[in-house]
């Protein structure tokens, strides 16, 4: 048997209830946790990952909201991943884009994209306001393996970059965002299936897109990568 320690307990808090960002009229409450606290936060993480957790900087949260149940952590299979007409469209439109693995460090350009992005497809969220200081939380204040995925144009223009944490099943999107002037592309897709090209190449079997909510328009390309698994109470089950 191993010894008691303090460091091998984790800690669930509930947050406050607020107002659902997705769904007017709902409220939303998460269950967390401190990734940061725990004594083995990367081994936590991917068993956090598997039950349908999220994280933000070094909390690891999922929703616990009374009366609903529309959020649903999503990820798709790689090895059964059939791409659409459409989504083959999309990766040959994107055929001159590179992808280069850096080290999850702020920079000056990605601060400049991610405010141009969310200012044109977020500007009344939470996001909208945010510094460039908040900016280089978001990105650096990880107690995971995290990797920024930059991309960029054959002329060398930055087109999107991804914020994105290491599993022992698979990569997990964190955060993205593309140059908007671009967007007749589909660079939000796009990223989505270098994820699974990647994840491939790395013998990996899931990528984690986050949370999937039906009703929701702005979350409707995620049901676009089939087949897609989502968490319930029996664990993953194919809805998609």
């Amino acid at each position: 048997m191993k010894p008691f320690s303090p460091q091998s307990l984790t800690y669930f808090f509930l947050s406050r209830a607020s107002a659902c960002p997705y769904l007017e009229g709902r409220v939303e409450q998460m269950v967390f946790t401190d990734l940061s606290a725990a004594g083995a936060p990367q081994e936590l993480h991917n068993q956090l990952s598997r039950a349908g957790f999220r994280r933000s900087q070094g909390i690891a949260y999922k929703p616990n909201c009374q009366d609903c149940n529309a959020c649903q952590a999503v990820r798709v299979p790689v090895e059964r991943f059939a791409s659409s007409r459409s989504l083959n469209r999309i990766a040959r439109r994107n055929a001159g884009i590179t992808a280069t693995v850096l080290p999850p460090k702020g920079r000056g350009e990605h601060y400049a994209l991610f405010h141009r992005y969310v200012a044109s497809r977020h500007g009344d969220g939470g996001m909208a306001g945010m510094s460039f200081d908040d900016y280089l939380a978001m990105v650096q204040d990880t107690p995971v393996p995290s990797e920024l995925i930059e991309f960029r144009t054959a002329d060398g223009d930055l087109y999107g970059v991804c914020l994105t944490d290491l599993l022992d099943d698979g990569l997990s999107l964190v955060y993205s965002i593309f140059d908007p002037d671009m967007a007749a592309d589909s660079p939000g897709k796009y990223i989505i299936l270098w994820h699974i090209e990647e994840a491939k190449r790395r013998g990996l079997p899931h990528v984690y897109l986050g949370y999937w909510i039906e009703e929701s328009r702005k979350m409707a390309y995620k049901a676009r990568f089939r087949p897609l698994e989502a968490h319930g109470p029996d664990g993953w089950s194919q809805i998609k």
